[in-house]
């Protein structure tokens, strides 16, 4: 190879690289620098805001674990890897893989299929969004049928702080009348038949974090079960302008098996190079 081919050939390596990392860095960066901003189910808390990720943009859940220790000793974990890609203006797609482990109990494996719409943003009224989820059958691992539900969602920002409400109904048969596989109908014990969540963060952007706390109340899908009064707290902050980590706990105060969890995660952003900017 003559030393001019070789410098081309170098020369257009190089080239390309840069192209590539430019492409990926530039958009993308601008939206995962404030993901810190944006909470998800579950990270860190269970009320979340009503706002999706940006348009074409792609957000990994990086093994998101939730541990929960009962004051009678029963153990119970889960991890939900997931995907959220925002395909359409103010609309993501969610795709999850929920795995659910309790002592003494079979692990519980499923598929979700989450949807959110976000009707508004705020102006002299909150930012309202509907979400809707559908946990699908996987024999002999999961449930036996689909399991569909419904969310309303509303955020307002004030001057020192944002508040959030969330109001979650689910349609799915009473789990203690269908007799199964044990480990199936014990996990299947722990959804609500409908949760309301009122939850407020603040944020500290010089710092790229966010705190907030919430406080749930939530019907079990069994009916003889007593309504359930969780409260928790956690933190999200922007590692990278790609990374942010969350972590958060809390205590069951009222409800059957009354304990505390914990939970952690990790999102990382992917911004599709053709996109468009500040699209939502």
């Amino acid at each position: 190879m003559s030393a001019h081919h070789a410098r081309g050939t170098h020369s257009s390596l190089d080239v390309g690289a840069a192209l590539l990392l430019t492409l990926l860095s530039m958009p993308s960066a601008l939206h995962a620098q404030t993901d810190y901003f944006n909470t998800d189910t579950g990270r860190p808390v269970r009320t979340e805001d009503a706002y999706p990720i940006e348009r074409r943009a792609i957000e990994l859940q990086i093994a998101p674990l939730r541990v929960e220790r009962s004051r009678a000793g029963t153990t119970r974990w889960g991890i939900e890897p997931e995907i959220a890609i925002g395909l359409f203006p103010r609309t993501q797609i969610e795709v999850g893989l929920p795995l659910v482990h309790v002592d003494g109990a079979r692990a519980v494996r499923t598929t979700s299929v989450a949807a959110l719409y976000n009707f508004n943003a705020e102006t002299n009224w909150p930012a309202l969004a509907i979400a809707a989820d559908v946990l699908m059958p996987a024999k002999p691992l999961g449930p036996r049928e689909a399991i569909p539900s419904l969310k309303a969602i509303a955020t307002r920002t004030f001057p020192w702080a944002r508040m959030h409400v969330n109001a979650q109904v689910t349609f799915a048969d009473d789990p203690s009348r269908n007799v199964g596989e044990a480990g199936v109908n014990t996990a299947m014990m722990e959804f609500s038949r409908w949760t309301t969540g009122l939850a407020i963060d603040k944020w500290l952007p010089l710092r790229s974090m966010l705190f907030t706390a919430e406080v749930v109340a939530s019907q079990p899908l069994v009916a003889t079960e007593k309504l359930r009064w969780d409260v928790a707290g956690g933190t999200r902050v922007q590692l990278s302008p790609r990374v942010a980590f969350d972590a958060g706990g809390g205590y069951r105060v009222a409800g059957e098996e009354p304990g505390w969890f914990l939970t952690t995660g990790a999102a990382f952003a992917i911004g599709m190079p053709w996109r468009n900017r500040g699209a939502r």
